[in-house]
């Protein structure tokens, strides 16, 4: 099954901080987020509603020591074409976050605010 990174947040943990997180246990791959591509969502055929924020930025340093997070089979990297083509992806949510990058929608991190 193909995905991106995904997940959910740990408690008092903020967004850009899940998302630098969840992508190095689900990749190995330190990611530095520069902006947000959109913000979909979807609900699934058994009921249950999913909200993705979809992030663009840098990756810097892979880190091949570390484990992958349990269920995570290999993170790997293939083009749009093989995306498209793949039969197995998770959601519709992979294809439109791909289609808002090549759009070229570009949303400032500044749109998520942490009220403490």
């Amino acid at each position: 099954m193909i995905n991106q990174p995904a997940g959910h947040l740990d408690n008092n943990e903020s967004l850009i901080d899940a998302v630098i997180r969840e992508t190095l246990e689900e990749t190995r791959w330190e990611f530095s987020p520069s902006y947000i591509s959109g913000i979909y969502r979807w609900i699934h055929d058994n009921g249950e509603t999913y909200l993705r924020m979809c992030f663009v930025g840098d990756i810097m340093k892979e880190h091949t020591d570390r484990e992958l997070d349990t269920g995570i089979e290999r993170a790997i990297w293939l083009s749009e074409k093989e995306i498209r083509e793949h039969k197995q992806l998770r959601s519709p949510l992979v294809i439109k976050s791909i289609e808002g990058y090549i759009n070229g929608n570009k949303f400032p991190l500044t749109l998520i605010q942490d009220v403490l």
